[in-house]
């Protein structure tokens, strides 16, 4: 948000329904509806940029589930006591950004993926029972980076191609995402 030269506080509250979508299914994909309604009617992000990148970042950008693979890694090598060098962890940090690029949109998706990052150092696959206990609540919290990190860069595009509406950024009001559901589709 510093790049585009916008506010911070405005992001959040207008990604809130985003969020909580995210947060509560732990998927990016399921969370897309709700992440290209609040950065184009919230952020002010036009619909043409809007729908190119957030589409193209659920399937490619998954850096909440890189950050995770990285993190699990180091803590699984610590557990089974194998010292990691300078050039495992690089390996470690190319290959989860690698992998996170082919995770699924989907609950549990980098758990499955983090095989690849504990193969390429050696490190056993057994280490994966060890984080699978807590890979749901780990997952909230890396879902969400997921879709906040797809609707900066949305609204870092808009700002650079001064496409972005500054006034419906900055708004107090905020267009709820259940409020734009068509009613006969409600339950």
């Amino acid at each position: 948000m510093f790049m585009a030269k916008v506010r911070v506080l405005p992001f959040f509250k207008g990604m809130s329904d985003a969020i909580t979508i995210a947060a509560s299914t732990t998927s990016s994909s399921a969370a897309l509806p709700a992440s290209l309604h609040c950065v184009e009617e919230n952020l002010g992000v036009p619909k043409n940029i809007a729908s190119f990148i957030l589409p193209l970042g659920s399937t490619i950008n998954m850096n909440g589930t890189a950050i995770f693979q990285g993190i699990a890694a180091v803590f699984i090598a610590q557990a089974y006591g194998i010292h990691l060098g300078w050039e495992s962890l690089l390996l470690i940090v190319v290959t989860a950004t690698l992998s996170a690029v082919g995770s699924a949109g989907i609950p549990g998706g980098g758990l499955v993926t983090l095989s690849i990052v504990l193969g390429s150092v050696g490190l056993p696959l057994e280490g994966i029972a060890i984080v699978a206990g807590i890979d749901r609540l780990r997952d909230i919290v890396g879902t969400v980076i997921n879709i906040l990190g797809d609707a900066v860069v949305a609204v870092y595009v808009a700002k650079s191609e001064g496409e972005l509406n500054e006034e419906t950024y900055n708004s107090e009001v905020y267009v709820s995402y259940a409020q734009s559901i068509p009613k006969e589709t409600q339950p």
